[in-house]
């Protein structure tokens, strides 16, 4: 059984107990307290007395540093979120203005620069005045708040909360004598210059904002240098009881408490009659902006921020839980640079809203995401809804472009044909031709066919398959090169009729293809996978698609470049992980019939004007709708369909339009193209590589 707590005081001896009660009683001006005890007989216990108190309390103030929000960046230096439990940004004492000096130490402590710590004239004036009944006075130095403010921050980082935290009016009189002490400490500590940046730093202001940077921001858009003496006023006036002093809540109440301040900065001579009278004459011209916390307060990029905010919860580099990685997250001043492109994610937010406006009536969504091939670094991803928990038309915090596990919906979406490419992959790896002749007049495939299944034992069996091709004439001998262009799934089906099937699945892991669900390959359950019958993310598409337009490399996606403490520190973050999934021929074979379809333009998809491929998908009932493609520098999957209920984009008014039939060249084709054209000509965008003679 775990002892009781014990307080300091019954830790002290009792002689110990009446020198700490009377002073505290006299620093805290408590009168009914120090009238218990005869002053005769605490006198009479003698200095050795004083002597044995003073030794048994602390006598160094640990500071550590101050809370502090991280933030993250794009690759081009773009403040993109702010992630904080206290908006603070600590500045040096030459960084806030006299005004903001003067303003503080005339309101809470004017005698600061001739005290050590603890104000005994003070103590004094409060004693007498408390005594008289005329008033209720502390003797709080800015020196104990500052301890006090730094005790209370220790504790909090410490992961204490409630009842365990010492806050102003919870304090016994063990930790009133322990403040008192250590105000002396660190006034021998530190110098006046220093302790003064330290509590404007750390103070509270209101709500969740602490420091005079943040304040000066906050309230009126300037930087705490630029500070006039009404505004220095009205901040120094709040500190007293933020929750009080509220400028939106209150502004009668806090404009008044600002003229109280100006007058202590006149009767302190730190400002002049006329400067009084200019000050008390304005109201309080709030310009206020507000820097809201995490993705939400992001102005764009904000799932892009979510990724990051996974990436980083979900990381052992962090901390060795996801509370204390969010901790870090939000006290540690991480300061976090991405693979984002500024200019990428504008374009894709701007085609993306132009398809499917944000809140469009019809509840269909829309993404982009873009990876560079070669590195695999994030460079865009965007989507048409708002990032917030709030519910409304055009709102969600699910993200559009990734997986379960990162944010995204519970199963991704079918990509349709756009998985037909990983099939002629593997056609061409098994030795066949892009020329090859094959028999695409089959349109089922009956209970009992024996497909090839190795790891299925070597063959499996399943029940009859149906399906056609989205338009009719094309079940007919042609090229497999024909069939992919055409996307012609009775093509793709008698390619996977002569392939084995795991083979065709482990071909598409190699190159990154999994479930969007759980992150596992796809499962061989029947050979409709092939033509996109599982679901899948954007971001796992365009992954997938770099590694044709890299030589046959694949890149594990990444958003992170660097992150660093506000010591400058760097983390420990995931390398750039990339393998040889498919030979360069075989990328650049694919690749031929990808360019032709680009080529011949169909529905919105047209040139780019640099070399480009891609490949659309369509599910059955155009529920979900894709474009993916690439260039030698950028590969993109472009995404529209119904992410909330699985019913048709056909007949459905979308952006003002109703259409009878969406397909993948349409909305999604769209998007992409003018995506495309506007952005790919920023990296590399050179000739595709020539295919070998083997692989024709």
């Amino acid at each position: 059984m775990q002892a009781p707590k014990t307080s300091f005081l019954e830790r002290l001896s009792m002689p110990g107990r009446l020198v700490a009660f009377l002073l505290v009683s006299l620093v805290a001006g408590v009168l009914a307290a120090a009238t218990l005890i005869p002053v005769a007989a605490v006198a009479a216990t003698g200095t050795d007395m004083g002597v044995e108190v003073l030794d048994q309390l602390p006598d160094e103030l640990e500071t550590g540093p101050l809370d502090e929000g991280s933030k993250i960046y794009s690759a081009d230096g773009v403040l993109l979120a702010t992630f904080y439990a206290e908006n603070r940004v600590p500045v040096k004492l030459d960084a806030i203005s006299q005004n903001m000096q003067d303003a503080i130490v005339s309101i809470e402590d004017a005698r600061f620069f001739e005290h050590n710590g603890i104000d005994f004239k003070g103590v004094a004036r409060a004693f007498a005045s408390n005594a008289s009944g005329s008033d209720t006075q502390g003797a709080s130095t800015l020196t104990m708040q500052y301890v006090n403010n730094v005790l209370i921050s220790r504790d909090i980082a410490a992961g204490k909360g409630g009842s365990d935290l010492t806050l102003s009016g919870t304090k016994d009189l063990g930790d009133k004598l322990r403040e008192a002490k250590l105000s002396v400490a660190v006034e021998n500590q530190y110098s006046k210059e220093e302790i003064l940046e330290g509590y404007l730093n750390i103070v509270l202001f209101s709500g969740q904002t602490y420091g005079v940077e943040a304040a000066a921001r906050s309230f009126f858009g300037v930087s705490a240098a630029e500070l006039t003496p009404a505004q220095s006023a009205m901040l120094a006036g709040m500190v007293q009881s933020p929750s009080v002093y509220n400028p939106f809540t209150n502004p009668e109440g806090t404009q008044e408490r600002r003229d109280t301040v100006l007058a202590a900065m006149l009767k302190n001579g730190k400002i002049s009659q006329a400067e009084y009278e200019e000050a008390v004459a304005t109201g309080l011209n709030l310009n206020p902006q507000t820097v809201t916390s995490g993705c939400t307060g992001a102005e764009n990029a904000q799932y892009f921020c979510s990724y990051v905010e996974q990436t980083i919860l979900q990381s052992d580099a962090f901390g060795s839980s996801v509370k204390e990685r969010a901790r870090l997250l939000a006290r540690g001043g991480l300061t976090i640079r991405t693979t984002l492109d500024s200019r990428l994610q504008a374009e894709a937010q701007k085609q993306i809203e132009a398809q499917v406006p944000v809140g469009d009536p019809s509840g269909a969504g829309s993404s982009l995401v873009s990876v560079e091939p070669g590195t695999g670094k994030i460079l865009a991803m965007a989507q048409n809804t708002e990032y917030t928990p709030e519910p409304g038309a055009g709102r969600t915090q699910l993200n559009f472009n990734v997986d379960a596990d990162m944010g995204g919906t519970p199963y991704g979406f079918q990509p349709g044909s756009t998985m037909k490419p990983f099939t002629t992959a593997e056609w061409l790896q098994s030795g066949h031709g892009l020329n090859d002749t094959i028999d695409a007049s089959r349109t089922s495939y009956p209970a009992g066919f024996k497909w090839k299944a190795s790891c299925l034992g070597g063959s499996a069996e399943f029940d009859e398959w149906k399906f056609k091709n989205a338009s009719e004439g094309y079940e007919r001998s042609m090229t497999v090169s024909q069939g992919l262009t055409s996307s012609v799934n009775t093509a793709t089906v008698a390619q996977a009729a002569q392939l084995d099937l795991c083979d065709i699945r482990d071909t598409a892991t190699s190159m990154g293809i999994h479930r969007a669900v759980d992150g596992e390959p796809l499962e061989v359950i029947s050979p409709s996978f092939v033509l996109g019958g599982q679901e899948v993310s954007p971001l796992t598409m365009a992954s997938a698609y770099a590694t044709f337009a890299s030589g046959g490399q694949y890149c594990e996606p990444t958003a992170l470049t660097e992150v660093t403490d506000r010591q400058g520190n760097a983390y420990d973050i995931p390398q750039q992980d990339c393998r040889q999934a498919i030979s360069a021929d075989v990328a650049a074979a694919v690749t031929l019939p990808l360019q032709n379809l680009v080529k011949g333009s169909p529905g919105s998809i047209h040139p780019i004007g640099v070399p480009a491929a891609a490949k659309t998908g369509t599910t059955d009932l155009s529920e979900q709708t894709w474009t993916v493609g690439y260039t030698t520098g950028i590969a993109t999957a472009s995404w529209v369909g119904n992410w909330n209920s699985y019913s048709s984009l056909n007949n459905q008014e979308i952006n003002g339009v109703t259409r009878s039939y969406v397909d993948g060249s349409a909305l999604a084709g769209a998007q992409w193209t003018g995506y495309m054209s506007s952005i790919a000509a920023l990296y590399d965008a050179e000739a595709f590589a020539s295919v070998p003679n083997s692989m024709l």
